[in-house]
C-alpha cells in the first residue's frame, strides 16, 4: 500500500494523552511499559519492546510513514523515547492537546495537520495479532470509498468495548457501547478514516457543550453519531484473536501472559545470545 489513497495522503494518528489513573502510579507513560522485545539497532542482542512501538510496526507494515502523535503537556518520555520515529522506522511529529475531555478531542486538536488525509487510527496502548490490519482496512477503504472502516477483532468482555455488527456486505449499521448484554460478538480498536469523518468529528466536537459534570466523550460515539447522520461505515474483521488493553492491570496481566516472551525475529533467523 503506496502512501496515497485516491491521490490523498495516508497518515497515522494516535492519541497519547491520558492520566492511566488505572494503573497509577507508573513511574512513566503507560504506552512505554515493556512487552516483549525488539532487536537491537546492530542486530546482535535483544532490548525491550515497549507497548506503543507494536502499533508504530503495524503503520509502517502498511506504508504509513508520516504518523501523527497528540500528547499532553507533562508526557515527554515519549518525544524522549521514540525521537523522530527512527526506532520505528516512520516520521514521528507530536502535537499538543488542547483540550482534556476525551480521546475525540485530543485527536481533533491534529486537525489542522490531517484534515485533507486519510488517517490510519489506532490506540498505543493495545496490542494485537494481525501484521497487515491497516493494510485490510485502507483496501476496503479504497474499493467501497467508506467514510470509516473499523478494525474487528473477538470480544471476550462486550462490558467494556464498543460491540459492531456489520451486515453481510460489511456494513455497519449501528454500535453497541460497552453494552450489558448483547448478541454480537465483534467489537472495534482500529480504524481508517476520510477527510469526511475529519470534519464530521471536528464539527461534532464544535457543536457539542462540554459541562464540568459531562461524562468523558469516547470515540465511539462520534463513530455512532456519524451512523445515524448517515455517513458510511464498513467493518472488517482483521484478527481471529481477541486484542490486549494494557490500561488496565488485568489487559496489562493478560498482554504479558500472552506478549512478553516474544522473541523477535532477525534477518539470519540466528536469536542472539545476549
Amino acid at each position: 500500500m503506496s502512501h496515497k489513497q485516491r491521490g490523498q495522503p495516508v497518515v497515522g494518528l494516535i492519541p497519547a494523552a491520558g492520566h492511566a489513573t488505572r494503573l497509577a502510579p507508573l513511574p512513566f507513560s503507560k504506552e512505554l511499559y515493556p512487552i516483549g522485545f525488539r532487536l537491537s539497532e546492530d542486530q546482535h542482542g535483544l532490548r525491550p519492546k515497549v507497548v506503543a512501538h507494536y502499533l508504530l510496526e503495524k503503520l509502517q507494515a502498511a506504508g504509513i510513514s508520516k504518523v501523527f502523535v497528540v500528547l499532553r503537556d507533562g508526557k515527554w518520555d515519549i518525544p524522549a523515547y521514540f525521537g523522530s520515529g527512527s526506532m520505528g522506522d516512520v516520521d514521528l511529529a507530536y502535537v499538543m492537546a488542547k483540550v482534556p475531555h476525551g480521546p475525540p478531542y485530543t485527536l481533533d486538536s491534529a486537525y489542522a495537520f490531517v484534515k485533507d488525509a486519510v488517517v490510519a487510527f489506532g490506540f498505543p496502548d493495545i496490542v494485537f495479532e494481525g501484521e497487515f490490519a491497516f493494510a485490510e482496512l485502507l483496501q476496503r477503504q479504497a474499493d467501497t470509498g467508506a467514510d470509516v472502516v473499523l478494525g474487528l477483532f473477538p470480544a471476550p468482555r462486550p462490558e467494556i468495548v464498543d460491540m459492531v455488527g456489520p451486515d453481510h456486505d460489511g456494513r455497519v449499521h449501528d454500535l453497541e457501547l460497552r453494552p450489558a448484554r448483547t448478541d454480537l460478538n465483534l467489537c472495534w480498536a482500529i480504524a481508517v478514516w476520510s477527510p469526511a469523518f475529519t470534519a464530521f468529528l471536528h464539527d461534532y466536537l464544535q457543536q457539542r457543550t462540554v459541562a464540568a459534570s459531562s461524562p468523558e466523550l469516547s470515540l465511539g460515539h462520534v463513530i455512532r453519531a456519524a451512523v445515524r447522520t448517515g455517513l458510511r461505515v464498513d467493518g472488517v474483521p482483521v484478527s481471529d484473536k481477541p486484542f490486549h488493553d494494557i490500561g488496565t492491570p488485568e489487559g496489562l496481566e493478560d498482554a504479558l501472559r500472552t506478549w512478553q516472551h516474544r522473541l523477535p525475529i532477525p534477518p539470519d533467523g540466528v536469536l542472539p545470545e545476549n
